[in-house]
């Protein structure tokens, strides 16, 4: 096997989750390429070398730019706080790397901008971690509506609902909530939860248009995790938009962290003239699909367990009827970057294509600031 020496940025949620899809992903797929897990880089040197200990990193770095000089590393995965994407981002590429970044590409559409412009300049194979694409359901989506069976869409909906800031206590900034600081997450949920619905609507759905939004920041003061200073919050608590897409139909999204009940509840629906599909994240491994050319006796939504070997990425894991889970949309990704290397097609999505849910965000956020209808 041809090996893809990995050095990855970052150590939180993300990192270990890359680095169970790098682990797993020759397991399960024939490729000819295999990652190797060569340096994990962070500030914390003790903390660094527990990760890599843990997940088999060979070495440790903790200055990202002395990881970009070294002669060993094939590709940079960045899995840090979103500010820092853009300056990785264009020195890997600068450096010859391959680029691998988490989600959303930016901080705001100029930075994805040129970010793209890095990687085009440079020819380096780029991809963004939206991971949803690849659950087996969602790409059964995909392949439905590819092959026309629910014909012209006229509705599109979806939402990403979580809880967890419920509490004025909870701190802003550091480590552990970097998510509630704008200056280093950019906006709130729009780039973290509605980015996911975005690309994903992009990816079924085609282009969006038009949007017209409002957001709501509930708890307007928080504790900062590192100073101990109370601050203004600036992000975005929960969001709601409605928008046009290009194909003509309509799209309603919204997304908060202020939904009691809710840990991440993933839901989308669309409505064509001949069929219907939903899909749910805590039903991950089901399509609901409805079909009015069925007989109208038996006409119904009937819930398809995706399990079986043909569809879309089952037939590499065990037999019909046994479920997989979040973490296999990781593998699934790399297994198709690897595949990617492999035949010298682009690996989706790009960072222009992931420029393009930067679009549809800073829009929302434009449009919800002025009250107005934003063109993307």
């Amino acid at each position: 096997m041809k090996p893809l020496n990995i050095g990855m940025v970052g150590y939180g949620f993300m990192g270990r989750t890359h680095s169970n899809g790098y682990s797993q992903a020759n397991h399960f797929f024939d490729l000819e390429y295999k990652p190797v897990l060569k340096a994990v880089c962070a500030r914390n040197k003790d903390k660094a070398q527990a990760f890599a200990d843990q997940w088999g990193y060979e070495s440790i770095e903790t200055d990202w730019r002395e990881l970009l000089k070294r002669d060993d590393i094939d590709a940079i995965d960045i899995c840090t706080p979103n500010n820092l994407h853009k300056e990785i981002s264009i020195a890997a590429a600068e450096a010859g790397k391959m680029v691998l970044c988490e989600k959303p590409i930016a901080m705001s559409t100029a930075d994805g901008e040129e970010m793209c412009a890095a990687v085009e300049k440079a020819g380096v194979v780029n991809m963004v971690w939206y991971n949803y694409r690849r659950v087996p359901a969602v790409s059964l989506a995909k392949q439905l509506i590819d092959e026309g069976r629910l014909g012209r869409i006229f509705h599109y909906r979806a939402n990403f609902l979580q809880d967890w800031t419920i509490n004025e206590d909870v701190p802003q900034g550091g480590a552990a909530t970097w998510r509630l600081d704008a200056e280093a997450a950019g906006s709130g949920v729009t780039g973290d939860l509605l980015a996911h619905c975005i690309d994903t609507a992009l990816w079924l759905n085609g282009d969006i248009q038009d949007v017209s939004a409002v957001t709501e920041t509930f708890i307007k003061e928080r504790t900062h995790a590192e100073t101990g200073a109370k601050q203004a919050v600036t992000i975005d608590d929960a969001c709601m938009f409605h928008c046009h897409f290009t194909n003509g139909s309509l799209g309603l999204f919204e997304s908060t962290r202020y939904a009691r009940g809710h840990k991440a509840l993933y839901t989308l629906e669309i409505n064509g003239e001949h069929a219907s599909i939903r899909w749910d994240l805590h039903d991950l491994h089901r399509l609901e699909y409805f079909d009015h050319s069925d007989d109208s006796i038996v006409r119904g939504w009937r819930s398809v367990h995706v399990s079986d070997g043909d569809q879309p990425y089952m037939g590499n894991w065990w037999v019909p009827g046994l479920n997989i889970g979040y973490e296999h949309t990781f593998i699934h990704q790399v297994a198709d970057l690897l595949k990617s290397l492999e035949t010298g097609e682009p690996i989706e999505p790009s960072f222009r294509t992931a420029l393009e849910t930067q679009k549809v965000c800073d829009a929302v956020l434009e449009s919800a600031k002025d009250r107005s209808w934003k063109t993307v």
